[in-house]
């Protein structure tokens, strides 16, 4: 009896160990099985595994406004996934500092100017402009070429290098497609020698000639924002700001907003035929303020641009 009982724990014992031999050849053949590729085409994989298609979107505001304005568009592209810094410039947004105490361009856009100078080595930006955000991203492009990959000039001045960026100003100034300044407000510095100071869009002017196509809920949000903004004449008169070898060899793309009343299309084409960029994309029914107005449309337009320069 006791020799049958032993005989069957010797079985059981055998049986357990083959069990376990199975179990660990099995372990080890699916360690060693080929994995599958699931890396999508056109993207790259990162060190731990993941792909990475993200890219760095940097925003710059024009006059009045403040990171603010790019609310929507901000949205749609970090949905997406990809990094986005919508910046206050000097004395816009949430900046606190004050105009008065600005006497500079660089004073202006040294917010701009450090996000950039934050890049990694060897990382590339798609950098937006916006109105008179075009100084700004154009500064920034003579200062960290190599850090954007295109720079976009949405219905913005793009000036010219090696002339004075005041000229594209200049020739907006003497156009008279405004019929007044409305209820805009003008501050002057007789001590200067460009005396015009600072100016503030007034609630009628921008619901009007700038967000004439946006819901008026962002009109009403742009009049309760609104900064007084500096024009840095004297800065942006210099005609060797802007050079051939640092600005002039960034990829330029300008965005024609076909309804804007502000810059008008015309007033956009002759800015294009002076300067002519890389390309030129055009959005439909869209204001001065096309971030508010044409969000999606502009969004599709810069993930295009992304895809084809970073």
């Amino acid at each position: 009896m006791e020799q049958e009982e032993e005989e069957e724990e010797e079985e059981e014992e055998e049986a357990a160990a083959a069990a376990e031999e199975r179990r660990k050849k099995q372990k080890h053949d699916d360690m060693n099985e080929p994995k599958p590729d699931t890396t999508l085409e056109g993207e790259t994989e990162t060190e731990e595994g993941k792909s990475d298609t993200r890219r760095h979107f940097v925003l710059v505001h024009g006059p009045c406004h403040g990171g603010w304005v790019w609310y929507k568009l901000a949205t749609l592209l970090s949905s997406a996934g990809h990094r986005v810094s919508a910046i206050d410039l000097a004395g816009c947004g949430v900046d606190p500092a004050r105009i008065e105490d600005l006497h500079t361009f660089d004073e202006h856009v040294a917010p701009l100017m450090a996000v950039l100078a934050s890049i990694p080595e060897g990382e590339k930006v798609v950098a937006v402009g916006h109105c008179f955000g075009g100084y700004a991203l154009s500064l920034a492009m003579e200062r960290f070429p190599k850090r954007i990959a295109a720079a976009v000039f949405a219905t913005g001045l793009m000036p010219k290098q090696w002339t004075s960026p005041a000229s594209t100003l200049d020739e907006f100034l003497q156009r008279d497609h405004i019929e007044s300044l409305m209820d805009c407000q003008l501050s002057f510095d007789p001590g200067r020698e460009n005396p015009l100071a600072s100016y503030t869009y007034g609630p009628e002017f921008m619901a009007t000639i700038m967000y004439n196509c946006c819901p008026p809920e962002d009109a009403t949000l742009a009049a309760l924002l609104a900064r007084p903004a500096g024009l840095y004449l004297e800065d942006i008169s210099n005609e060797t700001m802007l050079s051939e070898e640092n600005y002039g060899s960034v990829t330029r793309v300008y965005i024609i907003s076909k309804q804007d009343k502000l810059y008008t299309e015309d007033y956009q084409r002759w800015i294009i035929e002076n300067n002519p960029p890389k390309e030129v994309k055009e959005i439909e029914g869209s204001d001065h303020m096309l971030m508010l107005s044409k969000t999606q449309e502009l969004c599709n337009c810069l993930l295009e641009i992304a895809e084809k320069y970073v």
